[in-house]
């Protein structure tokens, strides 16, 4: 480790062991040409995977630090320097972005002087290696999330029945030409989209609490829009019932499958248009919804990370909800509309990874308890699922396997439906309780958590 991260004199005083300092995180240097200077990003690597490799606290979070521990404790030296370039990138391949190690589990991420930050170093390197040239095709075809979207949309149900998982011959046939593994269930998609179904303003309920007091835009994000259309229908009916002004906006998606591959100039030029188009609302004291959490985390925290400088990025930000978080504020500020009923069966709700990283509590829960009679559990161990990471040939098998765990978690509670705010989370974990139970244990339904709070007001 750099001597200038550890000595007493960088942090005011003797080294710490660990830090219950409130965590904070740098700005992403993206247009700093030493940002990408591989050599530089292999050294930092270097240093911080020795804090990691003296602690190993995060062992069983992924499959990215087993991947560091062994290489390191099968190196010539059983030290950091018996690894190299070539261990990075199995290490790097792994992560997915999900900033547990750095939120739930390091005691060295910043103030502390050894300043870890595993996740946004792994992002670095994806950007490195791609301003080399090292890129994949069918990642960056499968990130284009609005093409894809539109292309499918007048054709959706030949495009469901082609990426069917049970269309086997022509799932084999896309997995031997795109390592696309035929086993991965794929999102489908609709023909009429949230932003076809939700084109006006919903009226305000005006015997709600909220009546005349809250104007919501509702960020329907690229998943919603184009395959859970219902998710945004459940968000605005929830709202419009408690008297709130709803409207749907969706300019376009937030991006963070370009993040996931380092295309950092993708994802601020994104960043740019899409608060430029909410900035006129979010002046006019318009209140911005998120509806899920990939999408809430890029509005909240990567966007201001990477533009600190832009105004209206900053606003956004600020302005920016998860719909359960919302919920939970409406009730505790206004009270919730009446009409609300007891619903059985019961929910597990998988806290996911990008919820939990925004630091909010598991407010799906706690918005899912205002429901009477339900009976709410929670799960927190990482769907293993990442996006692309969880269909891709290479990588599907270890998203199984860091899945499982919350899997059978889920399968423990009992309940009829699994929810999480995110959606490929939820789909992941339903078809692992489904392949490994096989009738023995029937999956449970999948649901956002608004849409359960929308069925027991009896709006959907």
């Amino acid at each position: 480790m750099s001597e200038d991260r550890t000595a007493p004199e960088a942090s005011g005083g003797p080294p710490r062991e660990g830090s219950l300092d409130a965590p904070f995180r740098r700005p992403i240097a993206w247009q700093d040409p030493d940002y990408y200077d591989l050599e530089k990003v292999h050294a930092e690597l270097q240093r911080q995977f020795d804090v990691c490799h003296t602690c190993r606290r995060c062992f069983n979070l992924c499959d990215s630090f087993p991947r560091m521990f062994d290489a390191i404790d099968e190196g010539p030296t059983g030290e950091i320097d018996g690894i190299g370039p070539k261990e990075h990138a199995h290490i790097a391949e792994a992560c997915t972005l999900c900033d547990m190690c750095f939120l739930t589990k390091c005691p060295y991420v910043p103030p502390h002087p050894f300043d870890i930050d595993i996740p946004h170093l792994i992002l670095r390197y994806r950007a490195a290696k791609r301003r080399e040239g090292h890129k994949e095709w069918v990642r960056e075809q499968l990130g284009e999330t609005d093409r894809n979207g539109k292309l499918a949309k007048p054709v959706a149900p030949i495009a469901n029945w082609a990426s069917a998982r049970s269309n086997t011959p022509l799932r084999k046939l896309l997995e031997s030409i795109a390592h696309i593994d035929a086993e991965a269930e794929l999102p489908r998609y609709v023909s009429k989209t949230a932003s076809d179904r939700l084109k006006g303003p919903m009226a305000p309920n005006p015997n709600g609490p909220a009546f005349g007091k809250r104007k919501v835009a509702i960020y329907a994000t690229c998943f919603v829009d184009y395959n859970k259309p219902d998710t945004a229908v459940a968000a605005a009916r929830v709202l419009a019932h408690q008297g709130c002004e709803v409207k749907l906006v969706y300019p376009e998606c937030c991006r963070m499958p370009q993040l996931e591959a380092g295309d950092l100039k993708t994802v601020a030029g994104a960043a740019e248009r899409v608060s430029k188009v909410f900035a006129p609302l979010v002046a006019d004291g318009w209140d911005v919804v998120a509806l899920t959490a990939s999408c809430g985390l890029m509005m909240k925290f990567e966007w201001p990370l990477m533009l600190p400088e832009n105004k209206d990025v900053a606003h956004l930000s600020r302005a920016t909800k998860d719909i359960c978080e919302y919920v939970v504020e409406l009730s505790k500020a206004h009270g919730l509309a009446e009409g609300i009923q007891p619903q059985s069966g019961g929910v597990t709700v998988h806290h996911a990874c990008h919820a939990r990283a925004q630091n909010m509590g598991a407010k799906s829960v706690e918005m899912l308890k205002l429901i009477p009679g339900l009976k709410v559990d929670i799960v927190e161990r990482c769907s293993g699922h990442g996006g692309t990471f969880g269909v891709m040939k290479g990588t599907h098998e270890v998203a199984n396997k860091v899945g499982r765990p919350a899997a059978r978690q889920v399968i423990a509670k009992g309940n009829e439906t699994l929810c999480s705010d995110c959606p490929l989370a939820c789909k992941h974990m339903v078809q692992l309780i489904a392949d490994d139970t096989k009738v023995e244990t029937p999956a449970p339904a999948e649901a956002h958590p608004i849409e359960v709070m929308a069925r027991a007001y009896g709006v959907m």
